[in-house]
């Protein structure tokens, strides 16, 4: 089981807008915050981590688990409409199995963000 991740990014402030956005309808919002570094999480703890790293390497995919379809297409709307990059629309995606319905960002620094819904 994963406790938490963290991911890098170059412009914290543009990043942290980014996600605070993308993530909002998923229930995420800032939770705790040191100079360069934000955590996001739900009601319980922060649990999606960035921070500033000028020299970054290969990009990371993360993936948030959404309660339904609905809200998996409204992540990908505030997504895209916080400068976020299509990486693929919300739908099924059935190579993964029958109820798998994702959509995929990527981020202002290249990150593969995504949330699905494992429900029909």
């Amino acid at each position: 089981m994963i406790d938490h991740i963290s991911v890098s990014v170059r412009d914290f402030d543009a990043s942290k807008k980014f996600y605070a956005a993308a993530l909002a309808p998923l229930g995420y919002q800032v939770q705790m915050e040191f100079p360069g570094v934000a955590g996001f999480g739900d009601s319980r703890k922060p649990d999606f981590w960035i921070g500033v790293n000028a020299e970054m390497r290969a990009p990371t995919h993360v993936a948030f688990t959404s309660p339904d379809r609905a809200t998996v297409d409204a992540f990908y709307r505030a997504a895209i409409a916080a400068g976020g990059k299509d990486n693929g629309a919300p739908g099924l995606r059935p190579q993964y199995h029958p109820n798998y319905y994702g959509a995929f960002v990527l981020d202002l620094d290249g990150n593969n963000v995504e949330a699905v819904c494992h429900t029909p």
